[in-house]
């Protein structure tokens, strides 16, 4: 099974994929953790290295290459980046949108981070922007496009506990084999 989970910064999407993960025994690859280690090795922060990304397209390629590639040759794995969902294509079994409003999504980034609401707020905003600007210029992707995903969650209506019980019992609730009613995923042909 590979589930994959997408959501803007601070929507909850490591802490719920890592949660489903343990849950169900799988796997849990964060693109993420390996874009922050990517601008680590740069010596940047992730704002600065997601501006950096727009001069250099090499540094997106590269790790969407990555996720591509464990997405289309593993199983048992809950994949989680912005563009999980997309670079999973028909290859996901579900595939999961998490959002939440941006002051929330804030104030969870300015505790993990230790730094002022009002810093991530606009760090967020910013990071956010260059994201948009750069999936639409390397692959024609709309992150904005919900379309393509099995269910999105307003991450802010439920307690992490309650969150990751709905999360398992949408899994468990999922049947690989009935494929009625299932419409592949049209458009999902991006070069990574």
């Amino acid at each position: 099974m590979l589930i994959t989970v997408s959501g803007p910064p601070g929507s909850g999407k490591s802490t719920n994929a890592a949660g489903l993960a343990e849950a169900l025994g799988l796997d849990h690859v964060s693109g993420g953790d390996i874009f922050r280690e990517m601008a680590a090795e740069r010596d940047m922060t992730p704002v600065e290295f997601n501006e950096h990304a727009e001069e250099d397209a090499a540094i997106d390629r590269d790790l969407d290459r990555r996720l591509y590639e464990i997405a289309t040759t593993r199983d048992g794995l809950v994949l989680e980046s912005r563009l999980a969902g997309w670079l999973a294509g028909d290859h996901a079994d579900l595939r999961f949108w998490f959002d939440a409003p941006v002051d929330v999504r804030a104030e969870r980034i300015a505790e993990r981070e230790e730094k002022p609401v009002g810093r991530a707020r606009e760090e967020t905003q910013r990071r956010e922007a260059s994201e948009k600007k750069r999936y639409r210029e390397y692959y024609g992707i709309d992150i904005d496009d919900l379309s393509i995903y099995d269910a999105a969650y307003n991450t802010a209506r439920w307690g992490p506990e309650r969150f990751l019980d709905a999360l398992v019992a949408t899994v468990e609730a999922y049947d690989a084999d009935d494929d009625e009613g299932k419409v592949p995923i049209e458009g999902v042909t991006h070069d990574f």
